[in-house]
């Protein structure tokens, strides 16, 4: 099941955001300042920048932060996966496949972009899968025509 963030789940974000940049999927954590500041842009509007829970079987699987813009270059929309995470116990279920599927059905762009860390071969091999090309050494993309 895939579901938006609720403004009452801060506690909830703030640890899926913690074990998300201390993982090695994340080379560099980031100040705990930003999860604050994150959340509250969260809660406050939902037009730039969207968090959504990714459960399993009743559990908390993961989560998948995402912000939008609009680019003349790609002629509409871009959504940028900023963060994705599957905890470890859940991963080689189908769920980062299954949040791509969700996203390009329910949040439509003219293009998807996401950053990955350059020596993360597992998750550039899945994002090729889907359609993604590497726009550089760490930026994968995928245009929707």
């Amino acid at each position: 099941m895939i579901r938006k963030l609720k403004a009452s789940e801060k506690d909830l974000y703030f640890e899926l955001v913690d074990e998300f940049y201390h993982s090695s999927a994340v080379l560099h954590p980031i100040d705990k300042l930003n999860y604050k500041r994150t959340f509250e842009e969260i809660v406050r509007s939902d037009v730039y920048t969207e968090c959504f829970i990714i459960e399993y079987d009743g559990d908390i699987a993961g989560f998948a932060l995402i912000s939008k813009t609009f680019s003349q270059e790609a002629g509409g929309i871009v959504i940028w996966i900023e963060e994705l995470f599957i905890r470890q116990q859940y991963r080689s279920k189908g769920l980062g496949k299954e949040f791509f599927e969700y996203l390009e059905k329910h949040r439509p762009a003219a293009r998807y972009r996401l950053e990955i860390e350059p020596k993360n071969v597992r998750a550039q091999m899945l994002y090729e899968k889907l359609g993604y090309k590497i726009l550089d050494y760490r930026q994968m993309i995928k245009d929707i025509k």
